[in-house]
């Protein structure tokens, strides 16, 4: 690697570069028609792939000690779904002039969506952070926001829908929980040479981030959702986002020192417990509410994960130049 080479990867992350790069492209030039379905059918497989990698190199004995330590799954949950809707409700104050109510409101509903699964993951391993307990706390509050969201969404935001909660839950367990047991189920067989082959999951870990980012872009692009936003609205969307996204950062980060977790579990409780899924927001926001609301969630939805996704990427590279112990 030349000199020049070595100084631009040291300040400019090559893997931010690229989100930013597809956020742009997803912007103006987004995927339509037949293109979109096929690079929504890739994503799928590609989530599908890296959950199934996931389980196949993860010692069983790791995850079963991951799922009996309460302190850290339990204070993951207390984030997501009691300190975050908190903090979307203290946004409701926000005066008209600087926030629409219609983006307050989807602000209040990013509040009570379950944390991201892949993309904090994939970040607690960069970091180098404990990758089972991130697997576990995030799985667990996407399964459990399958029922959380929507009673939360009822009391909070008056949603309703003729839609079930297996329409939610259903894929999900398809696209992340199924695979993950079929690779625990192999991981005797496969286990050790993909712990001693990292190249090919990090491979798989961020080509599936990118995808996201482009097909999420694209969606909110080909749908209307942002037709009707003025520069000042985003700005001062994007403004509040950054905003939520420091404090429960530095939330977790500071919980986690004060509850007495290590370096890694304060990694992993970083990134589950600062993340909302978009992923599972979109879908879900179409059985909860009529289709003309659900557009309007769509926009502080996909600006949080871009945000969370770019911040978290630097602080991912940055932690993992770190202490790996407490």
């Amino acid at each position: 690697m030349t000199e020049h080479a070595r100084v631009w990867r040291r300040w400019v992350d090559p893997l931010t570069a690229s989100i930013l790069g597809l956020l742009v492209l997803g912007l103006l030039l987004p995927a339509r028609g037949a293109v979109g379905d096929v690079l929504d059918g890739v994503r799928d497989g590609a989530v599908v792939l890296l959950f199934l990698l996931y389980g196949a190199r993860m010692p069983s004995g790791e995850l079963l000690r991951a799922m009996r330590r309460i302190r850290v799954q339990g204070t993951m949950l207390a984030a997501t779904f009691l300190v975050f809707p908190l903090l979307g409700l203290a946004v409701q104050l926000v005066p008209d002039a600087v926030l629409p109510p219609d983006v307050r409101r989807g602000l209040l509903y990013l509040s009570i969506l379950p944390s991201t699964v892949q993309s904090s993951v994939v970040l607690t391993a960069e970091a180098r952070g404990d990758v089972p307990a991130a697997l576990t706390g995030a799985t667990v509050s996407n399964v459990l926001g399958v029922v959380v969201t929507p009673v939360l969404a009822i009391a909070l935001l008056g949603a309703g829908g003729t839609g079930g909660a297996g329409s939610v839950l259903l894929p999900a367990l398809g696209m992340l929980l199924a695979p993950f047991v079929v690779g625990q189920l192999l991981q005797p067989l496969v286990g050790a040479w993909l712990r001693a082959h990292p190249r090919l999951t990090r491979v798989t870990d961020r080509a599936t981030i990118l995808l996201v980012v482009y097909t999420s872009v694209s969606e909110a692009s080909t749908s209307g959702a942002w037709d009707e936003v003025t520069p000042l609205v985003l700005a001062a969307l994007l403004g509040v986002c950054a905003v939520l996204l420091a404090i429960m950062l530095g939330l977790t980060w500071w919980g986690g020192g004060r509850l007495g977790l290590t370096r890694p579990e304060r990694i992993a409780l970083l990134m589950c417990g600062s993340k909302k899924s978009a992923a599972t927001g979109l879908p879900m926001s179409t059985v909860l509410f009529a289709p003309a609301v659900a557009a309007g969630l769509a926009l502080p939805v996909i600006a949080y994960h871009q945000l969370q996704l770019t911040v978290c990427v630097i602080l991912a590279r940055r932690l993992a130049q770190g202490p790996t112990s407490h």
